[in-house]
């Protein structure tokens, strides 16, 4: 049965109310999924149904066309100033998948350089990174991360000097179920030595972590994960790199990827940046609420445990278990007391699996099942947290021995 649901308010504070899906919520449900997606800000919305509203191909010549090219041009202007790049830089996408497909290519390289032949990842990839893009499996390799899941540098460094052929290095700024921050600057030094071009997946980090810490040749970004409309991300290009183009046909984004572009998303994307949960000294308060959150917790559930607690992560998320209770059965009470979390990547909606994430940092099967993940936003994180404690004693509790 197709289960539908309306969200007709949704507050900052990560209150949101449903209906007409047939299940009875409480009135004032509680929102702690922002790394799945940011509720739509409401200056986003504006933007998007202005730029409905205007009408327009962004590639007509005519009044309407302009007005939308204009939109489109004022958000890629934005973007390039975020990250300090010449406008002919960014290339808009319809999210982050397809922006990491762009990059993950064999004929990937530098101006005047031979093409790249083969693809290192880090085995805590998104998995629109992990599958390869256009690489064949033979040409992929997967590198192993310490029980934090941060990247083996020293792994990294033998799969970068084992094999002479131009390589593409591709390792996530932060991963999106742990919120564990790579090291980045490392990651990049490695791959300067070695003359592979480094591309980041900054989906998760991006209006999160400063855009200084994001040293790559090729930066991915989502819109939808700091409020903006789904389906609009982008391809920036902080270096002198060629990439071909995963959609040819029409011309549009100089040519870098075909298709008429999606205004009103790419407008209420532009709108997004200037919010709080674009901003990375916007999650100061967060980070402090997490932090104590995370201390209360392991107080009060003597068998709990949160993932990747010592090691620098997104301000914003936890990633934890409580003794043996599976996180299909937790998330389903949680999600009947008003609480929306989830037990890992957004993308694998509808099936609550075992993660790859903590699989390759070493966590067992069984405990692994047991993960629910915890993300919030940048306003009212405290209270949620609260709230979210209380929710959970009272779904784990009678689960208990």
């Amino acid at each position: 049965m197709l289960v539908s649901a309306v969200i007709y308010q949704r507050h900052s504070t990560n209150q949101a109310f449903l209906e007409g899906d047939g299940v009875s919520h409480p009135a004032e449900r509680l929102y702690l999924d922002w790394n799945a997606t940011a509720p739509l800000t409401a200056s986003a919305r504006q933007a998007a149904i202005s730029a409905m509203a205007a009408g327009g191909n962004a590639s007509s010549v005519h009044a309407e066309g302009r007005a939308s090219r204009a939109l489109v041009e004022k958000a890629r202007r934005a973007l390039a100033t975020r990250f300090r790049v010449a406008t002919d830089g960014v290339t808009f996408t319809s999210g982050g998948t397809e922006a990491n497909t762009m990059v993950l290519t064999p004929g990937l390289a530098r101006a005047g350089s031979a093409p790249v032949e083969r693809l290192i990842v880090s085995a805590v990839e998104h998995p629109a990174v992990l599958c390869g893009g256009r690489f064949g499996a033979e040409a992929v390799r997967v590198v192993a991360v310490d029980d934090a899941g941060r990247i083996d540098l020293g792994a990294l460094e033998a799969a970068l000097a084992d094999d002479a052929r131009p390589a593409l290095v591709s390792v996530m700024a932060a991963n999106n179920e742990t919120g564990v921050i790579q090291p980045l600057a490392d990651v990049a030094a490695l791959a300067e030595r070695y003359g592979a071009i480094l591309h980041t997946d900054a989906v998760q980090a991006f209006g999160r972590i400063p855009g200084a810490a994001l040293r790559a040749d090729l930066v991915t970004v989502s819109g939808h994960k700091i409020g903006a409309p789904p389906g609009v991300g982008a391809l920036i290009r902080l270096g002198d790199v060629v990439v071909p183009p995963l959609v040819r046909g029409g011309g549009q984004e100089r040519g870098a990827r075909a298709g008429t572009e999606n205004v009103p998303a790419i407008a209420g994307f532009a709108a997004a940046l200037e919010e709080p949960a674009a901003d990375p000294l916007g999650w100061t308060e967060t980070a402090r609420a997490r932090d104590d959150f995370e201390a209360t917790l392991l107080e009060t559930f003597p068998d709990a445990r949160i993932f990747a607690r010592g090691v620098p992560r997104l301000p914003n998320t936890t990633l934890l278990s409580v003794g043996d209770v599976p996180a299909e059965l937790a998330l389903i009470g949680l999600d009947l007391a008003g609480v929306s979390v989830s037990s890992g990547s957004a993308c694998s909606s509808g099936k609550v699996g075992v993660s790859h994430v903590l699989l390759a940092m070493g966590v067992g099967e069984a405990e692994a099942r047991s993960a629910i993940r915890v993300s919030a936003g940048p306003l009212g994180a405290n209270d949620a947290f609260q709230r979210f404690l209380v929710a959970l004693q009272r779904v784990i509790v009678p689960m208990g021995p």
